[in-house]
């Protein structure tokens, strides 16, 4: 296959994308408080306004690997994994009343305190470091993995590729703070649905009209919404994709660190539960038109696939060969469409470089070493660097890591399950301890990971596809089928059951340990006859507060407080 060489117009939408990114950065290193304190640098003086958060809680995680990947998803086993989109839906006010305002009460700069004031020590720090260790393989992945497929297919140099998309948004995380991260995610968000709409619309024209699309994909089966079925076996059914869908995104909305950082950028509890229901549509949008841009690809190449002409390598190369073959003719298209895809892999990047400092800062180094609080500032800003130029190097290092990469693909749902467990049995009972949750974590992780990466596995099955259009004559290799009952049972569960299964784990070993096992709760050891209500969902913490005739909040977090300063 011929490879795509940029035109004048391609490097110039690459470069403004890149230069402004950059420039925004500087803007809020020189204006405003000029990010001299952590709370304007990692919080952003808590003023924010409402859109930017909204758009930057859907940016911070959809990344150039989501957007390659779900139109590839629907190409290639049909639309149905757009029913997801429901369950963020049913997710969204549980998350909004059950869980932010427990952290925006207690104004913490990092999430994994409040396990240490619910529970204890040991656990923040053990929850903390698998975070920590989930975004650094994340990020280098999200790094590497775009700049591979873009290189197979474009012609485009991996090398620049990473080292323009890490550089920059290293240098502008670093100097301007949580503000630059949030306005520079308004910017990426607009490049990255543009691009995908660019598609979207290049096929229509090409298909003879946007209806076309879906006429075509209901006759050849991707239109398909009518699996029910209750077996966890299924890739995708309604129930896989909703119960499945609905623990994942609370697993990042609710309790991640990265999304709860910026639900705290803004100045009361109302308008950040505002930024998550904004952020509702916002990333149903961009997941819609992403799952309607990978139908509208198939019904260019409904008959002459390229998958099956070895013209790609890999299925998440089927969006940029789409537009090397077909939109290169429009100068300045295929540029926008590089640059959507850098822009994906820029909000992801810069929000962890923004969130991993918080927490290295909050965590580790402040929990650890007495600092001047002059110093916190700038050692803050040398973490947010380090971590950039971390993913850096781990984003070169990448292709030699081997299987490493598919598990750093796959450990937000591996982690995230056991994680919203931990947190929800801290919220919502006041008998789990310490011990009971540190157990559950630790052998709920087990339990996931070992669905996630055991072996061998089935491949999944694609719906059927064809070659007997193209212009050449097209050899194809004769498939061989396996029977999915060869393999064991637990490999065979559909991967949109690992939260779920993890989170289940977790409340009822965290439950059972804890009840069997009784240890002291943190209230106790601060010398309380009752748990502190602040710590609890609000339906909870009414409840205590009325039992116990509490009034001034916080009580159990004053106290700990000041045995720290003391």
């Amino acid at each position: 296959m011929a490879r795509m060489v940029f035109v004048a117009w391609d490097y110039v939408i690459m470069a403004t994308t890149m230069l402004i990114s950059i420039g925004i950065g500087i803007y809020f290193r020189f204006s405003g408080g000029k990010q001299r304190t952590n709370e304007e640098y990692l919080m952003a003086n808590r003023n924010m306004s409402i859109f930017p958060v909204a758009v930057s809680l859907m940016a911070s995680f959809v990344s150039a690997i989501t957007i390659l990947g779900l139109s590839a998803e629907n190409y290639y086993y049909g639309m149905q994994f757009a029913v997801i989109n429901i369950s963020y839906f049913l997710a969204t006010p549980i998350a909004s009343r059950y869980y932010l305002p427990v952290f925006f009460g207690l104004q913490k700069t990092s999430t994994y305190e409040y396990l240490e004031l619910r529970f204890g020590p040991r656990i923040r720090t053990l929850a903390s470091l698998t975070y920590t260790f989930q975004m650094i393989l994340y990020n280098g992945v999200v790094l590497y993995a775009p700049a591979i497929v873009l290189e197979s297919v474009t012609g485009l140099d991996r090398l620049i590729s990473i080292l323009v998309v890490g550089l920059a948004c290293t240098f502008y995380s670093t100097i301007g703070g949580m503000k630059a991260v949030l306005f520079t995610d308004l910017l990426q968000s607009f490049l990255m649905l543009s691009a995908v709409v660019s598609v979207v619309i290049f096929a229509s024209i090409q298909v003879g009209g946007f209806g076309n699309i879906f006429v075509i994909a209901k006759e050849r089966g991707r239109l398909d919404f009518t699996n029910f079925s209750l077996d966890p076996t299924e890739r995708h059914t309604w129930w896989s994709l909703i119960v499945g869908g609905f623990i994942t995104y609370l697993s990042l909305y609710a309790v991640n660190h990265t999304q709860v950082q910026r639900l705290l950028t803004v100045s009361t509890l109302s308008r950040s539960q505002m930024c998550l229901w904004w952020s509702w549509p916002v990333l149903s949008i961009l997941s819609i038109v992403t799952c309607t841009s990978g139908l509208a690809i198939y019904a260019v190449y409904k008959d002459c696939d390229p998958s099956l002409t070895k013209n790609i390598a890999g299925i998440d190369q089927l969006m940029p060969y789409y537009v090397v073959d077909a939109m290169r003719s429009v100068p300045g298209l295929a540029g926008l469409f590089v640059a959507g895809i850098f822009s994906a892999s820029l909000s992801t990047v810069s929000a962890s470089c923004n969130a991993l400092a918080a927490v290295t800062l909050t965590d580790y180094v402040s929990r650890w070493c007495k600092i001047n609080d002059l110093y916190i500032p700038w050692l803050t800003k040398i973490a947010a660097c380090g971590f950039g130029l971390l993913f850096l190097a781990l984003a070169f290092l990448a292709e030699h890591l081997g299987g490493v990469l598919q598990a750093a693909l796959t450990i937000f749902g591996v982690v995230g399950g056991p994680l919203f467990g931990v947190f929800t049995l801290g919220m919502f009972t006041t008998y789990a301890t310490e011990m009971g949750v540190s157990t559950a974590l630790l052998s709920g992780m087990s339990v996931t990971l070992w669905m996630s990466f055991g072996s061998p596995r089935p491949v999944p099955v694609k719906l059927p596809l064809n070659v007997d259009s193209c212009p050449y004559n097209v050899t194809l290799t004769p498939t061989t089928t396996s029977n999915p009952s060869d393999y064991f049972y637990l490999y065979r569960i559909s991967y949109m059951w690992t939260s779920p299964i993890g989170f289940v784990w977790v409340l009822v070993v965290g439950s059972l340990v804890s009840l069997v096992w009784r240890h002291t709760q943190p209230w106790q050891r601060a010398g309380r006859p009752h748990p502190d209500p602040a710590l609890f969902t609000p339906p909870l913490a009414n409840y205590l507060r009325a039992k116990y005739n509490v009034q001034e909040p916080n009580v159990q977090l004053q106290l700990i407080k000041s045995d720290e300063d003391k």
